[in-house]
C-alpha cells in the first residue's frame, strides 16, 4: 500500500467535509463479502463510463467486453478503498469480476469521453437505489502509464460526498471539479459505499482530458450520412459519420421533429417507445467541450413499421438474492430483464407443497413477502413480463430461512 497516497486521501476526505462535489456512484447490499456474482444496482452513465459503454444500450462503443455487456451495473468488491477493496491491477473490474476484461489498459483499448477540466456533472443510471454512507473519487496522476493496468499508484483523490444513510437515490448527481493542470487520456475511478454492507461498487471512467488556455470558438463540422440502421413498430436505430473538432467532439444531440431528446457520445442511438406507422424527422448536432455547437445535420425522414403481435418474451431475470430476513420477512431483490418493447412487471413465485404459486407482481425489482413462518426454509423464483403479456422464463431459484423469534433483521 502507498502510505503517502493513503494520507493525501485521508487529508482531502477531511479537507472535503461536506463538500457537494463529486461523482456519483451506485451500488447494493449482499448477504456476503465478496459475491460469487456480483447483485450490484447502478453504473455511471454520463459521461459513460467504460462497463456502461460496453451495453448495447449506450452504443457499444467498447467492443469485446464479455458478459459485463448485460450487466453493467454489476461491479461490486469489498470497501475501504484505497486501503481495502480490490487488489492493484483488478480496480476496473471490481477484483475481476466478469473474467477480468474490463482490466484491459492500453492507450487505446477504450472509447474516451471528451470533457473540460473544472466543475463536470456525473450522472448514475440506478436498478437499485440502496442506503449509502458515501461516494468518493479519484483520478491519474499527470505522467501516468496508460499502457500498464490500474493501480492505487496511479491515482489521487478529487473529492468525497458524504451521505447520511438514506437511498443514494436522494442524491442523483454531483459536480465534480476535475483537474485543470493535466490533459489528455486520463481515467476517473467512482467508488460507492454502501452503508449497511462491506462492499462498496466501483466504476471507472476513461475520459480525453482538454485543458485549454486559449478560449475555442470554432465549430465542430455538420455531421453527415445521418441513416437508419433498423426500424421496428415501436423503435428507429439511427447512425451516422463522427463530426471533427480543433478540440474534441464531446457530444452529439439527437433531435426529433425539431426538439432534442438525447445526448450521446457515440454515432448511434436507438430511439424506443415509438407509435407505429409513423413518420419522425430526425436531425444530429456535434458538440465540443466549450459548448460550440455545429450546424445540424441533413434532416432524415423514418416511417415505423405497422404494429404486428408481441411475441418475443423478456430476457431472464437474474442475481436473485436475498437482501434481508427477518423470523416473518423475506426481502427479495434482483437483477432487471430486458424487452423488445418493455418490461411491464415481474411475477414473484414461492414453492408451496413442491409447486411454484405466484405471490405477488412488483415493479422495479424488489420485493418484501411478509407473515412468513419462523425458523422455515422458502424457495423463491421470479419472471418478468412484458406489455403483451409474454412471460420469461423463472429466474434462479432461491432457498432462504426466516429466523428464529426474537432475532432482529439480518442480511
Amino acid at each position: 500500500m502507498n502510505m503517502k497516497l493513503t494520507s493525501k486521501f485521508a487529508q482531502l476526505n477531511k479537507s472535503k467535509k461536506g463538500i457537494s462535489a463529486c461523482i456519483l456512484a451506485a451500488g447494493v447490499m449482499t448477504i456476503t463479502l465478496i459475491p460469487e456474482s456480483a447483485y450490484a444496482h447502478g453504473f455511471v452513465e454520463k459521461p459513460g463510463s467504460r462497463t456502461a459503454l460496453c451495453s448495447q444500450n449506450y452504443g457499444s462503443l467498447n467492443l469485446n467486453c464479455g458478459n459485463v455487456m448485460y450487466e453493467p451495473q454489476s461491479l461490486e468488491a469489498p470497501k475501504g478503498f484505497p486501503e481495502g477493496g480490490p487488489i492493484d491491477g483488478k480496480i476496473a473490474s471490481a477484483g475481476g469480476l466478469f473474467g477480468g476484461i474490463l482490466d484491459q489498459q492500453t492507450s487505446d483499448r477504450w472509447f474516451k469521453n471528451t470533457i473540460k477540466g473544472g466543475p463536470n456533472t456525473f450522472t448514475w443510471k440506478y436498478t437499485a437505489a440502496h442506503s449509502t454512507s458515501k461516494w468518493h473519487y479519484y483520478i491519474t496522476k499527470k505522467g501516468w502509464n496508460p499502457n500498464k493496468p490500474l493501480t492505487r499508484a496511479d491515482l489521487e483523490p478529487i473529492g468525497t460526498v458524504n451521505h447520511d444513510g438514506s437511498a443514494a437515490s436522494n442524491n442523483l448527481t454531483h459536480t465534480i471539479n476535475v483537474p485543470t493542470d493535466r490533459s489528455g487520456y486520463h481515467v476517473i475511478l467512482a467508488v460507492w459505499d454502501v452503508a449497511d454492507t462491506s462492499n462498496a461498487f466501483y466504476n471507472v471512467i476513461d475520459v480525453n482530458l482538454v485543458n485549454n488556455e486559449t478560449p475555442d470558438t470554432e465549430v465542430p463540422s455538420q455531421p453527415s450520412r445521418l441513416q437508419t440502421l433498423k426500424i421496428t413498430a415501436n423503435s428507429v436505430e439511427l447512425q451516422w459519420d463522427p463530426s471533427t473538432d480543433n478540440v474534441g467532439v464531446k457530444e452529439y444531440q439527437v433531435l426529433r421533429n425539431g426538439e432534442v431528446i438525447d445526448t450521446v457520445p457515440g454515432t448511434t442511438f436507438v430511439d424506443k417507445r415509438l407509435k407505429p406507422n409513423t413518420e419522425y424527422t430526425y436531425t444530429v448536432k456535434a458538440l465540443d467541450t466549450a459548448g460550440n455547437k455545429s450546424k445540424e445535420s441533413k434532416t432524415l425522414v423514418a416511417k415505423t413499421t405497422d404494429e404486428t403481435p408481441d411475441t418475443e418474451a423478456p430476457t431472464q431475470p437474474k442475481g436473485l438474492h436475498s437482501m434481508g430476513t427477518t423470523a416473518t420477512s423475506v426481502d427479495l431483490m434482483w437483477s432487471p430483464s430486458e424487452d423488445n418493447v418493455g418490461v411491464d412487471h415481474y411475477v414473484i413465485y414461492r414453492e408451496t407443497a413442491g409447486t411454484m404459486i405466484k405471490i405477488g407482481t412488483a415493479n422495479p425489482t424488489s420485493f418484501l413477502d411478509k407473515n412468513l413462518q419462523v425458523n422455515t426454509t422458502y424457495k423463491y423464483a421470479v419472471t418478468a413480463v412484458d406489455l403483451a403479456g409474454n412471460e420469461s422464463v423463472k429466474s434462479n431459484i432461491v432457498s432462504i430461512t426466516t429466523k428464529e423469534q426474537g432475532t432482529s433483521y439480518e442480511k
